[in-house]
């Protein structure tokens, strides 16, 4: 039974559903909310400053930023620019800190911008502050510009990623189209009919290809608006007395000590729930070939969101019944595993870093993973640093290891040698 529990970092007063984490400045990025619905449950996006304290890792609110009836449900980051997936819309937001002097803060002259653009009251500049709780520095936040991007009767963005530079962003939703967009402008560059059902994960390859899954039981690879193949894991996975599975999560990962190496990764589900559940899969996929390398089942708790760290070592995983695991990559092989961590659905999981400030928030540890869930909790989960044996040493038990054989041997048969 594993006995490992899972650090508690921060409790939102509403119900998380996106992480994202900035490793330039140590910012842990959570967003969720109530909704629209008149129940007294705020929207916002929370910015929470990580550090290293008395040896651990801790997180304190840094910054409130207010959606208003907007619930933000999916992230994603590049640089200080955020795109919130808000209903039927995707938000970009850009943040900045700033030095504070004396009692005041640095003017920045940075207004709201974008078609919905106008002049703000006193009352409204103070709103748009930074709620601070760190001395010396304000964070604020800007709404940039706001674009629908699901046309559905029901309409809802479920996913937005950037692609490999930056430049563009794809976002997909209930109604089955991508649409890609510029950034920032968010001027529209395609809009093309991906699925049949809603979209339920993308990722961008460093080539530009666009990787999709949906409803429909299809992983789906693109080049712009092209198809350029599908996934066939049904064909080449395990069967089990014809047990329909459908791809629930995917994402591009690095091959570690290969600079040009790529694997994509992808989760699948039963499609429905019996009584007595039938395992979930992960899958490694060559990035190239788009053939399958290996699968593994991995539980038999649904899975609900994937992550890979940065540099393609580790795969961290959620449940719909609140557990958190780690994966080795390259095998497939659970290295860490707490069961209802949260107890409810795990709607996000995020690596720390291995860049900018990432290293140093880590401390001792081999990586860090953040989960966000419906419980409004953001969890932290460790894994020590794997002991490793070094080579001279291992050259020094065989040598020694021979001498003795040698010994026991010429004690034995005496003229043996």
């Amino acid at each position: 039974m594993d006995r490992r529990r899972a650090l508690e970092l921060y409790r939102a007063p509403f119900p998380l559903y996106a992480l994202q984490i900035d490793p330039s400045a140590g910012l842990l990025i959570a967003a969720g909310g109530g909704g629209a619905a008149k129940t007294g449950i705020k929207n916002g996006v929370h910015f929470l400053q990580l550090q290293q304290i008395n040896g651990r890792l801790s997180a304190s609110l840094l910054h409130s930023h207010d959606t208003e009836s907007r619930a933000t449900m999916n992230l994603a980051l590049t640089g200080n620019i955020l795109a919130a997936g808000q209903d039927a819309h995707c938000q970009l937001l850009r943040f900045q800190a700033y030095q504070q002097k004396g009692n005041k803060a640095e003017k920045t002259g940075s207004k709201e911008q974008g078609p919905r653009q106008r002049k703000g009251t006193a009352a409204e500049e103070k709103k748009s502050r930074a709620e601070t709780q760190r001395e010396g520095v304000e964070l604020r936040v800007e709404n940039l510009k706001a674009v629908q991007t699901d046309f559905s009767p029901d309409p809802l963005q479920k996913v937005v990623r950037f692609n490999h530079d930056n430049t563009l962003l794809a976002t997909g939703g209930t109604d089955g189209y991508i649409r890609v967009w510029k950034v920032p402008s968010l001027e529209k560059v395609l809009d093309f009919k991906a699925h049949e059902g809603e979209i339920e994960d993308l990722t961008f390859g460093p080539d530009g290809k666009l990787v999709t899954v949906g409803w429909d039981f299809k992983a789906s690879v693109w080049q712009k608006d092209q198809l350029v193949t599908q996934l066939h894991w049904q064909e080449n996975g395990p069967t089990l007395s014809g047990m329909p599975y459908r791809y629930q999560a995917c994402r591009y990962g690095q091959v570690p000590d290969q600079p040009r190496g790529l694997r994509l990764f992808t989760v699948q589900i039963p499609h429905k729930r019996l009584r007595q559940p039938p395992p979930c899969y992960l899958t490694a996929w060559d990035g190239s070939t788009f053939l399958p390398l290996r699968t593994r089942p991995c539980g038999h708790e649904v899975i609900s969101c994937l992550s890979v760290s940065e540099s393609g070592t580790f795969l961290g995983l959620g449940t719909v019944t609140g557990s958190v695991a780690i994966y080795i990559a390259f095998s497939l092989q659970r290295l860490y595993y707490v069961r209802e961590a949260h107890g409810i659905v795990v709607t996000d999981v995020a690596f720390l870093p291995e860049k900018g400030r990432g290293p140093e928030l880590l401390g001792s540890h081999e990586t860090a993973l953040f989960s966000v869930a419906v419980d409004s909790r953001c969890q932290l989960h460790l894994l020590p640093s794997r002991r490793s044996v070094p080579v001279w040493l291992l050259l020094l038990l065989c040598v020694g290891l021979i001498f003795v054989t040698i010994l026991l041997l010429q004690s034995a048969f005496p003229g043996f040698l």
